[in-house]
């Protein structure tokens, strides 16, 4: 997430040459492309730390330190 960033509610994912932006609510991508391996993935973690996800946007539009999200094991 960048501070000051656009809506919807979204998060950025790098993967090599590849970059996309989610929705937080759809997790629909909004920009850009992902492998569908990446896809999948990014799909599982994003909805297990969807309320986490949430409350870093907030923070976010408020100017204050995102707190860290763990990875998919």
């Amino acid at each position: 997430m960048y501070y000051n960033d656009h809506p919807p509610p979204h998060f950025h994912v790098a993967y090599g040459e590849f970059r996309a932006q989610m929705a937080i609510e759809t997790l629909a991508i909004i920009e850009g492309e992902l492998p569908r391996r990446v896809m999948n993935l990014t799909m599982e973690w994003a909805a297990l730390h969807r309320d986490e996800l949430r409350a870093d946007w907030a923070l976010a539009r408020n100017g204050q330190p995102l707190e860290r999200i763990v990875p998919l094991d």
